[in-house]
């Protein structure tokens, strides 16, 4: 089993928007890192959406401020093709996100003019 980093830095436009493919990944996404730069980074409030080519959301975030390391999951189904709840709160049962051959897309919304963020995606699997 092996444990690999991808990195991607992405820049804003003049209008503070972005989006950039990233990747490719085959095995277990474990953890999105965002690193803000102490000087350049986006904004206060930026908004992030990150999502699988095959339509797979990894990460959807509005106002953002600060560097941050998230655990992405996604909702799980029965056969059926039914969401599954825990039964005693209604909330969703999630598990792990695999990917297998994918590139990541990431968009960035009001993130200031020309700014720069860092995305490190932690990955278990057969490839890196």
């Amino acid at each position: 089993m092996n444990v690999y980093k991808i990195t991607k830095t992405v820049t804003t436009d003049a209008e503070g928007a972005a989006e950039v493919e990233v990747g490719t990944f085959t095995g277990k996404l474990v953890n999105v890192i965002y690193t803000k730069p102490t000087t350049g980074g986006y904004t206060d409030g930026v908004d992030f959406d990150l999502v699988t080519e095959t339509g797979i959301d990894v990460w959807d975030e509005d106002d953002v401020n600060a560097s941050k390391t998230i655990a992405p999951q996604q909702a799980l189904h029965s056969t059926a093709g039914a969401a599954l709840l825990y039964a005693s709160e209604g909330t969703p049962v999630t598990g792990p996100i695999y990917l297998a051959g994918e590139k990541i897309i990431i968009t960035i919304a009001n993130g200031g003019a020309t700014k720069t963020g860092q995305f490190d995606f932690i990955v278990v699997g057969p490839t890196g």
